[in-house]
């Protein structure tokens, strides 16, 4: 679906492909993998989102959004859902990369595919952790806007961004 275009880049190449059944065992390692590490970057705790880690969760994911796989050659390297909304409005969720590939230019990879894999959708939301500061990095030099602040679980603080496309 995307490929590096440019062999210069530090980002190897990559694909980007719809996920299915076969690969939430595979989806759930990573991502288990993907949000333990971030305890170095400032979580609270060797942790993650509900059901980061759970087969089954990644399964369920499957069905109620757009699951896609981040492939580097045959290896998962990462995964995120895209949750439609409505015919215009949509939310990404739980952006993960596998740690060995990350600060490579995966996720701006993986949010312009999500921009021009939908194209119908003229707003974009999606969180953060507020003690993510790469991530929120990540999501301004995209030009996300940053719209609010939630604490759904009473654990940490979530920045709510918000994109609107011309």
């Amino acid at each position: 679906m995307i490929e590096n275009q440019n062999s210069d880049d530090p980002v190897r190449e990559i694909r980007i492909e719809p996920a299915v059944e076969s690969d939430a065992e595979s989806l759930a390692a990573v991502s288990r993998r993907a949000f333990e590490h971030d305890v170095n970057y400032g979580s609270p705790g060797i942790s993650g989102p509900p059901g980061y880690d759970s087969p089954t969760w990644q399964r369920q994911a499957m069905k109620k959004g757009r699951y896609y796989k981040i492939l580097e050659g045959d290896r998962i390297v990462g995964g995120f859902i895209v949750f439609p909304l409505d015919g215009e409005k949509a939310e990404l969720g739980r952006v993960f990369i596998e740690p060995d590939c990350q600060n490579r230019g995966i996720g701006g990879r993986v949010l312009a595919f999500a921009e021009s894999a939908f194209p119908r959708v003229r707003h974009w939301a999606l969180d953060t952790p507020s003690w993510n500061l790469r991530t929120q990095y990540l999501y301004e030099k995209a030009g996300y806007v940053r719209v609010g602040e939630i604490d759904p679980a009473g654990r940490f603080t979530l920045i709510q961004y918000e994109k609107k496309l011309a």
